[in-house]
């Protein structure tokens, strides 16, 4: 770690939980963001500003007015730019020395399987079912910690899945993809600002921890938001072992 390096993440490392040593893992990590909106912008910038060595951004949408709103990464001069192009921008002017990737297109199967086996640590910061089920299953398969993240409304939601774990589930295991599911859209049914801004900041903490060692992870746990009363709640996830993703790997 160089003297500046010292300096910038000086607040880290007078963590007994981090210090010298957990500073160095996040530096040498590698995070894999899957989308770039409400929740991806303060994942991002924080991951960033932490200094995670290495950030690959996944989003194949551009910037919208209705997005400035709550995404805070972009800004009104960016609208109608890829968003990842937009998110580069902010992550830069905050760490330049981040090595950060951008996949301008959709997070396919096939996509997943190569950008997932490169990440130490994968979140899910996409905005529809079908991709948070490829996103866990990619991370099922290749090993991966899974922290993921949702809102809508005045609801959101957090959770680490961490297959390396024998007594983690994985998403499918808690949502199952053979059922039927309505999606549930900002676009149509709203979203309060800052909740996407505390969730994406509490994934971007559980990605911290699980890259430095420092704490314990929301590994088998769902933490639960109602942002009308600013309540949390908290439930178990125990593994399903007839799970259609995980259940053979276990």
């Amino acid at each position: 770690m160089t003297d500046d390096q010292l300096l910038r993440y000086s607040r880290h490392i007078l963590l007994e939980e981090i210090g010298v040593e957990g500073q160095q893992r996040i530096l040498d990590g590698h995070a894999l963001v899957i989308g770039a909106g409400g929740l991806g912008s303060p994942v991002a910038l924080y991951l960033g500003s932490a200094g995670v060595g290495r950030l690959t951004v996944v989003d194949h949408d551009t910037v919208d007015v209705t997005n400035l709103q709550r995404q805070v990464a972009h800004a009104l001069a960016r609208v109608g730019s890829p968003k990842v192009d937009s998110i580069r921008q902010a992550v830069y002017a905050l760490n330049p020395e981040v090595q950060l990737r951008t996949v301008a297109q959709r997070a396919d199967a096939a996509l997943l399987q190569q950008l997932v086996a490169e990440a130490d640590v994968v979140l899910d910061c996409s905005d529809n079912y079908a991709t948070r089920q490829a996103i866990n299953a990619a991370c099922v398969q290749r090993g991966k910690p899974l922290v993921s993240g949702a809102a809508i409304r005045f609801d959101g939601q957090l959770a680490v899945y961490d297959p390396r774990d024998a007594a983690s589930p994985c998403y499918a295991c808690v949502f199952d993809p053979r059922e039927d599911f309505e999606e549930a859209l900002c676009a149509t049914m709203g979203v309060f600002a800052p909740l996407v801004g505390i969730i994406g900041t509490l994934q971007a903490a559980e990605a911290l921890k699980l890259l430095s060692g420092a704490g314990t992870p929301l590994t088998g746990r769902l933490l639960m938001l109602d942002g009308r009363h600013m309540a949390f709640n908290e439930v178990r996830l125990p593994r399903n072992p007839a799970c259609p993703v995980c259940g053979q790997t276990h």
